[in-house]
C-alpha cells in the first residue's frame, strides 16, 4: 500500500480499507437465502380484493340487469322467444302505403273514386278486379295514354311506375298495395302475393309504360 501523503492537497483518503473491501466481497460470495417463494402481503391483498369486487359486480349485473339483451334493439332480428317473424297484415300495411304515397291517394282519393275525367276510380274498376298480371303490370311499369274505366274515358294524366324505373318499390310493397285496393271500396278480387309480383318483374324486365291496348292482351 502506498504511503500516505498528508501534506498533498490533492490526496483523498479511501472510503474503505483493503481489509474492509475484501470482507465485503467475501460476504457477497456467501450462499444467499432463497426468497423467491415469498411475496409481499399488500399486493396479494389487493389482488384478492379486486377479484372479489369483480365477482360481486358480475353477480349484481346478472341479477339486476332487467333481462337486457343486445338483440332487443336489432330491427332485423326475430322476436325474443319466437322462432319465426311476426305476420304483417298486407291489407293494413297496403292501406298505410296507399295513404302515405302522394301518387296514390292524391290521384285516386281516399274514397277510391278518383277525379272525374282526370284520374280513374279504383272502386269497382274492371282493371283492379281483373287479371292479377294485368294490375301488377300497371303498378310496376305505369300506364300512359287513354284508358277506359267503367265505360268512362280518362286521358289527362299518366299512371307513374312504382317499379324499377319509378318509385322502385319492393315486391312486398306492390303486393300489399294491390291487395288493399282489390279488397277495399267493395272490390272482391283475390290478394296479390310478392311472388306474383316477382314473377312479372322477372318476365318483363325493364318494360316501358303500358298502353291500354297492350294491357288488354294480358289475360
Amino acid at each position: 500500500m502506498s504511503p500516505s501523503q498528508p501534506n498533498d492537497p490533492t490526496f483523498q483518503p479511501a472510503a474503505m480499507t483493503d481489509e474492509e473491501l475484501l470482507a465485503s466481497h467475501e460476504k457477497l460470495l456467501e450462499p444467499q437465502p432463497d426468497e423467491r417463494a415469498r411475496y409481499p402481503i399488500l399486493p396479494l391483498a389487493l389482488l384478492f380484493f379486486f377479484s372479489g369486487l369483480i365477482l360481486f359486480a358480475a353477480t349484481y349485473l346478472n341479477r339486476y340487469s332487467g333481462r337486457y339483451d343486445p338483440t332487443v334493439f336489432n330491427e332485423n332480428s326475430l322476436p325474443l322467444g319466437k322462432g319465426k317473424e311476426a305476420k304483417v297484415d298486407p291489407v293494413a300495411f297496403g292501406k298505410r302505403l296507399f295513404n302515405q304515397s302522394g301518387a296514390c291517394v292524391t290521384c285516386h282519393q281516399a274514397t277510391g273514386q278518383g277525379v272525374p275525367v282526370v284520374y280513374p276510380p279504383l272502386a269497382g274498376s274492371e282493371w283492379v278486379n281483373g287479371p292479377d298480371e294485368r294490375v301488377i303490370s300497371i303498378l310496376l311499369y305505369g300506364l300512359q295514354g287513354t284508358v277506359h274505366v267503367t265505360s268512362k274515358s280518362f286521358s289527362a294524366a299518366v299512371m307513374p311506375s312504382f317499379g324499377p324505373s319509378g318509385f322502385n318499390w319492393s315486391d312486398d310493397k306492390i303486393a300489399d298495395v294491390l291487395t288493399y285496393v282489390r279488397q277495399e271500396w267493395g272490390n272482391k278480387a283475390p290478394p296479390v302475393t310478392p311472388e306474383q309480383v316477382a314473377a312479372v318483374r322477372a318476365k318483363d324486365g325493364s318494360h316501358p309504360a303500358w298502353s291500354e291496348g297492350d294491357l288488354l292482351q294480358i289475360k
